[in-house]
């Protein structure tokens, strides 16, 4: 019997929705269950903020300014980790944009692939995965909304479902 390891999983917290939005924290789960969790400090040209998403994750500017890396520190990290993989994240369509902010400011590219995790769930999981993931988050009782606590939960509902 072959043993599965979890895929790796990717989430990424952002200054608000918007088209001009960007990425301020980025958190992976490897398939080894090694977290990666980091700050991204804003480019002088990233100026959108949305007071209600700073709501959600808690993370302010100033922390952003204060505790953040560059874009090309973070883009750098993700490839040394992610190198060869492909990452799965449940919001494709906004991690990739978040993505592409984050590599144009740093001047590289992705090492990795990007892929919904809907292209991997099996249709007859698909109206299970919303509750699996409750059960989850109420299992690991994370009392901080951050993206690496997301990446964690996303991967145990996968696994969980199909293993």
């Amino acid at each position: 019997m072959t043993l599965t390891l979890p895929r790796p999983f990717i989430d990424i917290e952002a200054s608000g929705f918007a088209a001009n939005s960007y990425p301020i924290e980025i958190g992976l789960v490897l398939p080894d269950g090694a977290l990666f969790c980091t700050l991204i400090r804003p480019e002088s040209d990233w100026t959108h903020w949305d007071a209600s998403a700073e709501a959600v994750h808690g993370i302010t500017r100033e922390v952003l300014h204060e505790h953040g890396r560059t874009a090309l520190e973070v883009a750098a990290d993700l490839n040394r980790l992610l190198h060869g993989m492909t990452v799965y994240t449940d919001s494709w369509y906004h991690d990739y944009n978040w993505l592409a902010r984050l590599y144009d400011a740093a001047g590289c590219s992705p090492k990795f692939r990007l892929e919904d995790v809907l292209r991997v769930l099996p249709v007859e999981y698909l109206g299970s995965w919303g509750s699996m993931k409750q059960s989850v988050i109420a299992e690991m009782d994370l009392k901080r909304h951050r993206a690496s606590n997301d990446a964690r939960i996303l991967q145990s509902t996968l696994h969980r479902l199909i293993g």
